[in-house]
């Protein structure tokens, strides 16, 4: 099962939705669209399923091209953040819809349904009406629907954004092994680079309506093509800072410098922009690859087991993310350590040149 885009764009009165884009989603493996908040994400699926018609381009399907074939005629099931129920539907109606409109017998509904709402924990809400449910609920309820639907293409858009913490963590660990058995292509969006990691499979960078990269999530996270790819997939917001080499070292303007070996000995002499994730900048070092930097406290959030330092280093603001609790006071003088090991470098056409 094949689902391409090709050259696919969408422009309304001037306004640029979606820019040229072209991909090939890989089945049976999930396909998670990552960006912020007006990335384009849900365009793009609404352009997948057919109800939006891109300005150019075509959305082939099996090798078959489906641009014009309206939604009603695809065998396609979407699922929202915001949950979409029957609302004179009982749950268990709700959900047996799209198997009723199949024809399906009615063991094999009953079977299926109550596989489903095992999974999803619905099963003492079957006889309920949607306007008795709480929102993680009526949302779990929209989702059944479609895990049941038994269609070709599955587009979930942030479909576990209203769920509760251990609910959202079982079905995410749940959601892959389910629909690798249905048969089904599944796109996922979600804004989370850590839920597109937990998910797997491949993922797709996306910024306002630009296609930045597509590949193996762990590759997309790992070596971003760009600067801007890593800023997608990074949360807390990766660091990024100007870097000098000259004469086999780095140098920031801060005044930090470690040795170019290995493959960054071979890049040529010139400025870079170097990018490392908060947990590589730590309030403690890392071994003698370790690069200390000097840095006023603006903000601490202590999380769990972890602290989020806000921190001024040379007139830029970084984030550090560090094990254990640490409590700074604004203002504070501190120092914080790279692990170069983990650096991203970029050149000045923001192409990656090492990870």
């Amino acid at each position: 099962m094949t689902l391409q885009l090709k050259n696919v764009s969408l422009v309304r009165d001037t306004e640029t939705h979606i820019y040229p884009t072209s991909l090939d989603l890989v089945d049976g493996q999930f396909n998670t669209l990552l960006g912020t908040t007006l990335a384009g994400k849900t365009t793009l699926m609404r352009i997948m399923a057919g109800l939006e018609r891109p300005t150019q381009g075509q959305v082939w399907f099996d090798g078959e091209d489906i641009t014009r074939v309206p939604v009603q005629k695809r065998n396609v099931a979407m699922v929202y953040q915001q949950f979409i129920n029957y609302p004179n539907f009982t749950v268990y109606d709700n959900i047996a819809s799209p198997m009723k409109l199949l024809g399906k017998d009615k063991k094999t509904i009953d079977d299926a349904i109550h596989r489903v709402a095992d999974l999803l924990k619905l099963t003492p809400m079957l006889h309920r009406m949607p306007n008795e449910l709480s929102g993680g609920q009526q949302q779990r309820t929209a989702l059944a629907r479609a895990l049941v639907k038994e269609a070709r293409l599955v587009l979930l858009d942030e479909p576990l954004a209203n769920l509760d913490y251990k609910l959202r963590e079982e079905l995410r660990d749940e959601l892959p092994k389910l629909f690798r058995h249905s048969g089904a292509m599944v796109v996922y969006a979600t804004t989370e680079p850590s839920e597109a990691l937990l998910l797997g499979g491949y993922s797709a960078a996306l910024f306002e309506g630009k296609v930045l990269q597509f590949g193996p999530t762990v590759d997309v996270y790992s070596k971003p093509d760009s600067a801007e790819s890593a800023r997608v997939f990074s949360d807390p917001p990766i660091n990024l800072a100007k870097v000098n080499k000259a004469h086999g070292q780095f140098s920031l303007s801060a005044g930090a410098g470690w040795a170019a070996n290995g493959e960054a000995h071979a890049l040529p002499d010139g400025e870079y922009t170097v990018g490392f994730r908060p947990h590589h900048l730590t309030l403690t070092p890392h071994g003698d690859t370790s690069v200390k930097v000097s840095a006023e406290v603006l903000l601490t959030e202590i999380s769990g087991s972890e602290s989020t330092v806000h921190a001024v280093v040379d007139g830029h603001t970084w984030i550090s993310l560090s094990h254990g609790v640490h409590s700074l006071d604004k203002g504070q003088t501190i120092d914080l350590f790279i692990d170069t090991r983990k650096c991203l470098m970029f050149d000045d056409k923001d192409r990656l040149v090492l990870s």
